[in-house]
Order: structure tokens, then sequence, then C-alpha cells
């Protein structure tokens, strides 16, 4: 083994030590690698950055843009009410579609982000249902996992073992080569979780009747909002005219904290959502959120020159089209645990103000603002629907809860949903018919969602999950080092000086289950791009097709069921779906293995090797 080696495993070590630990972040622990691989000698600065310029990387930064066109018009929303009025009362008919839905929608968008989408929709439909959430929330991120096995774009490392193959100089995989084996995998998955459902939490007890679609007034009582509502008018005399919100620090000094502003212009009165650079009118109706409905603010209101007026109603009940609520958890990957909502800037960097806190179940009194955030709270937001639906495509650090029943009626570019389906046949027919490269037909989608007014350009940026990018790129290198320095070949031939004579099925299975066990540790893009080089030279030695054994490996990268950290699919469940470590064990472990029986039998069936 030599010292360049050596060093490569080194770096290599310390890198999946580090995912592992989970510290730094992912995308940081690649930019590492990217500085620190050229130290060794193996690799120049424009070989480790090659990455940057891979046609793949583009590809799924395409294919990010073209999911949240999806999000933005509606089309996830609409399934979810295609969900409940297919599905009826039946509860194995709703596995049975929801997992459909899922695994059709994420074979061409991010798996991720299509079990975020779907969390809230299978919420309300365990409310309306009275179905405990653990019984459908596992069949979600399993059927999201098993997008993956569908076509070649569905997720990230099939689209790193295509490339590997390209660059060994093989024609690599077409768009629906993994459909037969991903529609078996699916279909045994359906009968699994049918039959698994029984681990996963029992029915909840039958009232009687359906529990209506939570709306803002459902929100509002959850996190004690009405209590706290007030609706009060600035007199032209109030020392607050002409003053920005920011300067006026009306939360620290009153616990008032504007949501919105009701402003007569006219013949009509316009609705303003209160940001920090808002500046008050005389005659301005603010809609404010009090700390606590027992402080007394009468000399308060005198000194700020603010007169109470009637609210007959909630004034989200008033202004549903325009003023809206949304439920928000912090996701595995969130930064902001232990940070103040104060110190967020929630209201200068999204436009919307937080106007609850629950924390095990309980509604958090008093003033808000300078809470210490912990991992499992959840927060209520409050503020315009477009500002709303843009938080719910920025699913770094927060991740959409619940959107109550009155979203149905502002859903963002819903009018577009018809061209984002012909957008993305377009892409289909495109990738399929091969008469352009892969990536420039998602290139091509991506401009005609952007024509078709589907999505905007700051949306299409923000779609784009940077993190997952930089990984892919930064641990790209190590392939070519470990190629370069013997790494690769020395793995094949431990490979197949202790299991060659078995047989090359056998070789499958092992291949499989080493990809799934690294899977545990490491994310699957990861895993993919360390694996894959070894698959293919692996059968190489064997003077075999590399087709079958690249294919193994890709399907195995999918496989993360068998723990909540396996894949961040089945961590965004943990939560809703109140699992515990073990639950994940129990239901995945033998549908891992399963998966591979399948994998072995029909692989070397349909790729000859």
């Amino acid at each position: 083994m030599s010292i360049d080696l050596i060093s490569v495993l080194g770096l290599l070590a310390v890198a999946v030590g580090m995912f592992v630990l989970n510290k730094p972040r992912t995308d940081v622990v690649a930019l590492l690698m990217l500085v620190s691989l050229p130290l060794t000698g193996v690799l120049s600065m424009d070989e480790v950055l090659a990455g940057f310029s891979d046609a793949n990387v583009i590809l799924i930064a395409a294919l990010f843009v073209i999911g949240d066109a999806l999000v933005r018009t509606g089309i996830a929303y609409h399934l979810g009410d295609w969900l409940v009025a297919r599905a009826g009362s039946s509860e194995t008919r709703l596995i049975i579609l929801l997992m459909l839905a899922v695994a059709g929608l994420g074979s061409v968008m991010s798996s991720t982000g299509v079990v975020a989408i779907f969390i809230p929709v299978v919420l309300g439909v365990c409310a309306r249902l009275r179905i405990a959430p653990a019984r459908l929330m596992m069949p979600l991120a399993f059927a999201g996992l098993i997008s993956g096995m569908l076509t070649l774009v569905a997720t990230p490392p099939n689209l790193v073992v295509h490339a590997e193959l390209r660059r060994a100089g093989l024609e690599g995989f077409s768009f629906f080569a993994f459909t037969p084996i991903g529609l078996t995998v699916l279909v045994l998955g359906v009968v699994y979780m049918l039959l698994a459902r029984r681990w996963l939490g029992q029915r909840a007890e039958q009232r009687g009747g359906q529990i209506p679609q939570l709306t803002m007034a459902d929100l509002a009582a959850r996190y004690r909002l009405t209590e706290r509502e007030r609706r009060l008018s600035l007199k032209p005399n109030s020392p607050l005219v002409n003053q920005r919100l920011n300067e006026l620090e009306l939360r620290r000094d009153y616990a008032i904290n504007v949501i919105a502003i009701e402003r007569r212009q006219r013949l009509r009165t316009l609705l303003l959502n209160a940001t920090g650079n808002t500046v008050l009118e005389p005659g301005d109706v603010l809609l404010v959120d009090i700390a606590s409905p027992t402080i007394g603010l009468l000399g308060a209101y005198q000194q700020l020159g603010l007169e109470p007026r009637a609210l007959p109603h909630s004034y989200f009940s008033l202004h549903a089209h325009e003023l809206g609520l949304a439920e928000v958890a912090l996701p595995p990957e969130s930064q902001l645990p232990g940070k103040t909502i104060q110190e967020l800037g929630f209201r200068s960097q999204h436009k919307l103000n937080v106007v609850g806190v629950r924390r095990q179940g309980q509604a958090l009194e008093g003033v808000l603002v300078d809470e210490k955030l912990h991992a499992a709270d959840t927060l209520l937001v409050a503020g315009n629907w477009t500002d709303i639906h843009r938080l719910q495509g920025q699913s770094r650090d927060f991740l959409v809860l619940s959107l109550p029943a009155e979203v149905a009626e502002v859903a963002p570019a819903a009018r577009k949903a018809p061209y984002a389906l012909l957008c993305l046949l377009v892409m289909v027919g495109l990738m399929v018919s091969g008469v352009v490269p892969n990536v420039q037909a998602a290139l091509i989608t991506c401009l005609l969602l952007g024509a078709f007014r589907c999505i905007d350009l700051p949306s299409a940026y923000r779609a784009i999950h940077w993190p997952t990018l930089i990984l892919i790129v930064g641990m790209l290198p190590f392939a070519q080092a470990l190629a370069k320095t013997g790494g690769v070949d020395l793995a094949v031939q431990t490979l197949v000086g202790s299991l060659g004579a078995a047989g090359p099925h056998l070789l499958l299975g092992c291949l499989f289950a080493l990809t799934a066990v690294i899977g545990l540790f490491i994310s699957n893009t990861a895993t993919a791009v360390l694996m894959a080089p070894v698959a293919i030279a692996t059968a190489q030695a064997l003077d075999a097709s590399p087709l079958p054994f690249a294919m193994t490996v890709a399907l195995a990268a999918s496989a993360a069921f068998m723990t909540p950290i396996s894949s961040p699919v089945n961590t965004l469940v943990l939560g809703p779906g109140q699992y515990r470590f073990g639950d994940f064990v129990r239901v995945g472990v033998p549908f891992t293995l399963l998966v591979m029986l399948v994998c072995v039998l029909l692989v070397p069936w349909l790729f000859p090797l």
C-alpha cells in the first residue's frame, strides 16, 4: 500500500467520521476535502474542482427547480385532495394510493422534497379519517425512498452511477432502465406496509363523523393566539406616525407584535404586511398580537396614541385571502436550535412574524422574542400567503408542517398547474427519446417553466439545495484519487479474492449489503460516489458486464430503510410519526433484506452478466 493511497484513505476516513458525527455539516466536510485532497499531491486543484463542470451536477440543480415549480403550482396539494376523495374511509386504499402518488412524483423530483410536501397533507388526512399518523408516515417515507429506484433522474445516486459508467467508456442507463425493478420493489413495499402497519400504531378511536380539515382558527386556538389578538387604530397625533416599525421596538418595550396593517386608500382598504421598513401613517389600523391577554395596556395605548377597535372575529378570518398562518417545524439539519426568535431576524429575512411557540405539546406564554428555540419546537408564523409559500420552498432550517384549509384559496401559481404538467411531459419525452442530453432537457424545462410563470428566478435559485450539490462535487474527486492510487484495485482484489469463486450472484448480494451498510453512516450520494467505481472494476475483473453491478449499487444506495438517520426522508417523518429508533429497525431491516433478494434475482435477468 503506497503512501499516496494511505493519505487518500486517511482523508476518506476523516470525512466518513465527520459524516457520522454530523459535525460539521456535510457540505462543509465536502469543502474541507476539496481543499485537502490537492495537498496529498495525488490530484491537482483543477482535477479536484472538475466536479463543478460535471453535467450531472447541473442536472440535479435543474431538477430541484423543476420540483419547486410543481410545489408552487399546487400540484402536490391537488394530489392530497385526490387521495382523500379516492380513498374514502378505507385506510388500506389510502396507503396504496399514498405510496403510488409519492413514488410517482418522487420519480421526477427530489424524494426529500416530495416527503416534505406530503407530511402536512398526510397529517390533514389523518385528522379527517381518525388515523394515527404513525400508520401513514413510514409508508410515506418508504415510498419516497423507493421512488429513487423508478427512473434515472429520481435521485442523485442514480446519476452518479450513470456518470461513472460513461466515464468508463460504457453506454450507461436509459431513463426507464430502473423502472421494472423499481415497480417490483414498489408493489412489494405496498404489500409489506399493509402487513407491517400493525407495528406502527393503532387506529385512532372512532367517534363518529370526520374532523374537518385544519383551519386558521384551529391553529390560532392551538397556540392560544385567539386570546391575544387586538385591533388598534393609530390616532393622527400618535408619536408612532411616520415612524418605521423597526425603529419603534414595540415588541421589546410594550410586548406588542404588529402582524399586519389595514390602510384606507380611496374607496378600498388595503392590507399591508408588517415588515421592519413599514412606515406608519395616521388612521392606520394595526392588527397586533400582545404577549399575554392578562397584560394591562390601556396606559400604553394612551402613551402611543392607539385606540382599541372592535374585533368581532379573528382578523385572520377577516383577511383569509391575504393573511395566513402556518405551523413550522425545525428539520434535523436546522441550525436554529439554541437561537432566540430575535436572533433569527424572522421578520426581516422572511417577512413573517413568529406569533406562537409550542414545546412538548404546550403553547408557551409571555414575550417570545427572547425565547431560545429547542430542536423539537414548532412555531406558528403569520404573514402574507406568498411569503408563507416562499418559506415552504426554503426548507433548509424550516419545514412547513401544517397549512390550514384556507391555503387552497390562495395557492401560488395554481392557475399554471396545466403548464407545469406540460413542461414535465416535455422533459420526460426529451429524456426518453434521447434527442438531447438529459441535462439539456432539464434546462429546457426550467426555461419553459419560467416562460409560463410557473416559477420566477428568485424562487428558482432558492429551490436549489446547494449543500447537496457541494457534497457531490466534494466527494467526486475521491473516486478518481482511489483509482489513481490503486485503492479501487485493492477493494476489487479483496472482493474477488474472497467471493469470486462463489459466483456473481453472491458478489451482487455482497455489493448490495456493503453499499446499504455504508449508507447507514454517510449520505447515499457519497456512498454511490465511493462504491460505483468498485462495482465497475469488480465486473471488469470477472470479465462480466458492469451494468448489473452498477445497477445493484444504485439500488442499494436508495435502500435506506433501516434507521431514522439513514436518509433525510426518514428523519423528516420521525417527529410527525412519533417513532422511536427501534421502529425503523424493526420494520426497515426485513424490508431491506427483501429488496436485496429482489435485486439479486431481477438485476442479472434484466442486465445479463
